[in-house]
């Protein structure tokens, strides 16, 4: 029997669970494709001319916001950003009806970004346009997840079945965590997690991960290190004694890092606490991918949206 052609063509981009292996390897594929154009010198292209792409963000975000609104420019998609601070949304206005305004603008994809768990599953049930879910609360951040493992992949990570990865920091608040776990998952690697049990989820370990009680015993052997950023505007409980006591019992340093294997690719989602989660010296160690993983942050997103809005032209035809 022919193998099924494998699309994304029309297809919400909510969570990793969502999608299968095929689609994931479409996803990278097509992303070292946007990646060669990238950095051919020509970055206008006309792939995605007469889209338009909305990025709606109820919470800041730099990296993600900027590199979808690249992403989008990049492939000729009209963008258009909406400031929530300064929409309808400050006069009460339901996430359901900015999705239908959207859509009555014959908008084709909204990138939203809210602080809602499940709030990009609720659009895309909602509206026409297609939903890419830029993160929701701690829920999902898929487009996160996908360019951390071709970051991988390109470090030589091919195939991550039994290799050791550990991440570290406030797994309780991190969509990146969850959305990673479900990925790494995917392809069978031995999944560790580290820090305070107040900033670990109780039911941790049904997600298929090993808990270690201290960073010593996480990093040992790791061939991927994901440094999660304490996420101190969310925490108003005191949920560690000071950012000195968890620099001192869960921070990355140089010394640290020495437990791991030689080669290990240190993965952090950005912004960093440089001197908090992760040290100045890992930060900028030849280990660190972390400037990579911007640049293919890219990559990614130009592929997600190429996929979604497109899907039907292979990359090598574009002109």
């Amino acid at each position: 029997m022919a193998k099924k052609e494998v699309s994304l063509l029309g297809k919400d981009i909510l969570d990793i669970s969502s999608l299968t292996r095929d689609e994931i390897d479409l996803i990278l594929n097509t992303a070292l494709k946007m990646k060669r154009i990238m950095k051919s010198g020509c970055k206008k292209i006309d792939a995605l001319r007469g889209k338009s792409v909305i990025t709606l963000f109820y919470e800041a975000s730099t990296r993600t916001r900027t590199s979808f609104e690249s992403a989008g420019k990049y492939l000729g998609a009209d963008v258009v950003n909406i400031n929530t601070a300064s929409s309808s949304v400050t006069k009460g206005e339901c996430l359901k009806d900015t999705i239908l305004v959207l859509e009555n603008m014959d908008c084709d994809a909204v990138v939203m970004r809210t602080p809602l768990e499940g709030a990009a599953v609720y659009a895309a049930k909602v509206g026409k346009p297609v939903i890419i879910n830029a993160g929701d609360g701690a829920h999902a951040h898929p487009s996160q997840a996908l360019l951390d493992l071709f970051t991988l992949c390109e470090k030589g990570l091919k195939d991550l079945q039994g290799k050791k990865i550990t991440i570290v920091g406030d797994i309780l608040y991190s969509r990146v965590a969850r959305s990673n776990i479900a990925m790494w998952k995917k392809f069978d690697a031995d999944i560790h997690v580290c820090g305070p049990m107040t900033l670990l989820p109780h039911d941790i370990e049904t997600l298929g991960v090993k808990v270690d009680k201290n960073i010593e015993d996480a990093l040992r052997d790791a061939e991927v290190v994901d440094v999660l950023r304490i996420q101190l505007e969310r925490q108003k409980h005191g949920l560690f004694p000071s950012a000195r006591e968890y620099s001192r019992q869960y921070g990355v340093n140089d010394e640290r890092l020495k437990l791991c294997k030689p080669n290990v690719v240190v993965l952090h989602p950005g912004p960093m606490n440089r001197g908090l989660e992760i040290s100045y010296g890992v930060g900028y160690s030849d280990n660190a991918a972390i400037r990579t993983q911007v640049n293919n942050g890219v990559a990614v997103r130009m592929a997600l949206l190429y996929l979604t809005l497109n899907g039907g032209e292979t990359v090598e035809n574009i002109n």
